[in-house]
């Protein structure tokens, strides 16, 4: 006899084991309809995982975004069964969930064309309309590889490499028709319902290194219903027309060049709005009682050792040696620059909070294949600022900051920010009882904004915990800054 919690508290007894959809079945009929997987004991799993213990549950469906995500990931996977029953020997690389719909990166010599996107679209209707059975099998590592080295899929292999010893190798079978994945999955395929659409295909280079084969990437989305799917659709329309990239060519702002990739050649319009923008910054700053500093471009490595950035993040750093055999680093981030600055000199509390901002140009590697406009690059500049205060000020320098923030936000048209609280990393430096202090100051200020707020459990800079604002455009877009 073992009893299972639910959200509300309540508990249900069971004689022996028992599956998580046989579960929802004995609380209603409509929740097995609707449930699409559920987590035990906050892990995600199955419905057809099988449970034996004690343990807490709940139950998700296309309404919460963990199932909307599980959708989204059968979606692609059988857009990838249509795709080899359509393209036999087209090779799989990878096909994850991603926000507002999902993609596969296939490996094939022909391209893709729009009529093939319209050709797949109807072999997944007819794989819904089959509603093959899932299932899940955990394979052996040494067979795992073999069985994708026979069949040509390389990359499949690699993925195989990539899993920690010690954790189990997943297969999921939809059908006849299976792939290596992590899970969870859906109970069969006609769950993901009739309300999804292939959007484009795009080129993508295999773990976004430019040295490795160029794939075609299918993108599409996926939704619960009609409206939801015809709203995205509209969304997108009105994104391509705003599309800054096409903005920028039109009205004379900048352009890119492959000489430099991620880097933006300002023209004269764009330069004068930039500087506008900076103009702003200044003044709010200036307002706040910052004090601006500028500080070099190009730092010796001793110094991002010392900090830490050499270790956590040199391999996205541009280095050069010099004839001296000193090696130099462009700098990804301002905080060393700044904080020789705060150095200089005796400095007493009374000075405290002492407050520094700069216009920082930084230079930061990032693969050619994420490389997005002016939205992720690899040189900018960061209106950058630290604060140097005490640990009783820590909080409300944080409130502070962030009434700043989103006061700025505001002038600048946006009113809808959402706050995520984001704490201490697997891999990060400092003592555990420092993190403590800093993520018990952090959170009194997100609380004390009194706006609505999430938790990104371990997603903190390596070197703090941080709070992350979304913002929201004008066609409805969420932007995280």
């Amino acid at each position: 006899m073992f009893n299972i919690t639910l959200p509300d508290g309540n508990k249900l007894n069971f004689p022996k084991k028992i599956t998580g959809i046989e579960v929802a079945e004995k609380i209603s009929k409509s929740l097995s309809k609707q449930a699409l997987i559920m987590s035990v004991d906050g892990e995600l799993k199955d419905l057809y995982y099988i449970i034996d213990k004690d343990c807490s549950i709940k139950f998700f469906t296309s309404k919460d975004p963990e199932g909307l995500e599980a959708m989204r990931h059968d979606t692609t996977h059988i857009m990838a069964m249509a795709v080899q029953e359509l393209f036999p020997g087209t090779k799989l690389a990878i096909g994850p969930a991603i926000q507002d719909g999902f993609y596969y990166d296939f490996s094939r010599k022909e391209p893709f064309t729009p009529d093939d996107l319209k050709k797949i679209e109807n072999k997944m209707k007819e794989i819904v309309e089959k509603d093959e059975k899932t299932r899940r099998e955990v394979w052996e590592r040494t067979k795992t590889k073999d069985h994708y080295k026979k069949l040509g899929e390389k990359y499949k292999v690699e993925l195989v490499d990539m899993i920690p010893e010690g954790k189990e190798i997943s297969i999921y079978y939809h059908g006849k028709w299976y792939d290596l994945c992590r899970g969870p999955h859906l109970l069969s395929t006609g769950k993901i319902g009739k309300f999804f659409k292939l959007t484009k295909v795009a080129g993508a280079y295999w773990r976004g290194d430019s040295n490795n084969e160029m794939l075609q990437r299918i993108y599409g989305t996926s939704w619960a219903t009609k409206k939801d799917l015809d709203d995205y659709l509209k969304r997108i329309e009105e994104a391509e027309k705003r599309d800054h990239r096409k903005l920028g060519k039109l009205m004379d702002l900048f352009h890119f060049r492959e000489e430099s990739p991620g880097a933006v050649f300002w023209h004269e319009k764009g330069w004068a709005l930039f500087q506008k923008l900076v103009s702003y910054m200044r003044y709010k700053q200036d307002q706040a009682g910052y004090k601006e500093i500028n500080t070099p471009e190009i730092l010796d490595r001793s110094l991002w050792e010392k900090s830490g950035h050499w270790e956590k993040f040199g391999a996205n750093m541009y280095t050069s040696e010099t004839p001296d055999q000193k090696i130099f680093a462009i700098k990804p981030m301002n905080c060393p620059g700044c904080v020789q600055v705060f150095n200089q000199g005796l400095k007493s509390y009374r000075d405290l909070p002492f407050k520094m901002s700069e216009f920082g140009k930084v230079h930061r590697y990032e693969p050619s294949g994420s490389l997005h406009g002016l939205l992720r690059v690899r040189a900018f500049t960061q209106d950058d600022a630290h604060i140097f205060c005490t640990e009783d000020q820590i909080t409300e320098e944080c409130l502070s900051v962030t009434n700043l923030i989103l006061e700025i936000y505001k002038d600048l048209g946006f009113e809808n920010v959402i706050l995520k609280y984001s704490d201490r990393p697997d891999l990060r430096v400092g003592d555990d009882d420092v993190w403590d202090k800093s993520e018990a100051a952090l959170i009194k200020a997100v609380e004390a904004s009194n706006l609505e707020y999430s938790i990104n459990k371990g997603e903190g800079a390596f070197y703090g915990p941080k709070i992350e604002f979304v913002l929201r455009d004008a066609i409805g877009r969420d932007w995280q800054c």
